[in-house]
């Protein structure tokens, strides 16, 4: 059975809602924010961010759902959109400039893998910007989260809310940059950089 997140008229729906009473703040910061350069935005979905770059962006979109893609083709006819998943990019390494993840590690199968690979389709000095939420640092919201999450992730095809992906990028070798770093209850938004990139720099 599909989810919400492969029936591309009703994860809209709920987009617009969230996007309403705050969510739209956020997206529009994680895809505006990117000004020029070579751009991947993961699991780009039904396309909403796509009409957020800047003039100088060259977006590319990557979804593993076709109908998705095909929604996004309409909403930004000018963008390449290429079928695929964050465990097997199929792009070069150093392919891109910024790579931008809006709501996507919490359904994205191997995780390791997926950060592994936005790494080194990374250029040297290359940024991640993410949006997501997260595991709650309460005790028993996070429990909550835990007993909750097989009938949810069936839901909505594949998300998983209790996932503690801050936690994640930095195991996969990212430093975030305090000074994009932004919590709003379960939602965290920041730009990310590879560590050894950073080390090289200094």
């Amino acid at each position: 059975m599909r989810g919400v997140e492969q029936i591309p008229w009703l994860y809209d729906t709920a987009m617009v809602v969230l996007e309403k009473v705050g969510l739209g703040r956020w997206r529009s910061w994680l895809a505006g924010g990117v000004r020029a350069g070579r751009t991947l935005d993961l699991g780009c979905g039904t396309g909403r961010n796509l009409s957020l770059f800047g003039a100088g962006v060259r977006a590319i979109g990557l979804d593993p759902c076709h109908p998705s893609l095909l929604k996004a083709r309409r909403r930004a006819p000018g963008v390449p959109l290429v079928r695929g998943r964050a465990e097997a990019l199929p792009f070069r390494d150093g392919a891109f400039d910024t790579v931008v993840s809006g709501l996507v590690f919490c359904s994205v199968a191997d995780v390791p893998r997926g950060l592994a690979e936005v790494r080194r389709v990374l250029r040297a000095g290359g940024v991640l910007r993410l949006l997501e939420h997260v595991r709650a640092r309460g005790r028993v919201a996070a429990r909550l989260q835990d007993l909750t999450q097989s009938v949810w992730t069936c839901l909505t095809g594949g998300c998983h809310p209790n996932r503690d992906t801050e936690a994640a990028v930095a195991a996969a070798g990212f430093v975030v940059s305090r000074e994009t770093y932004r919590a709003k209850g379960d939602l965290r938004r920041f730009e990310a950089r590879s560590a050894g990139e950073l080390q090289n720099c200094g």
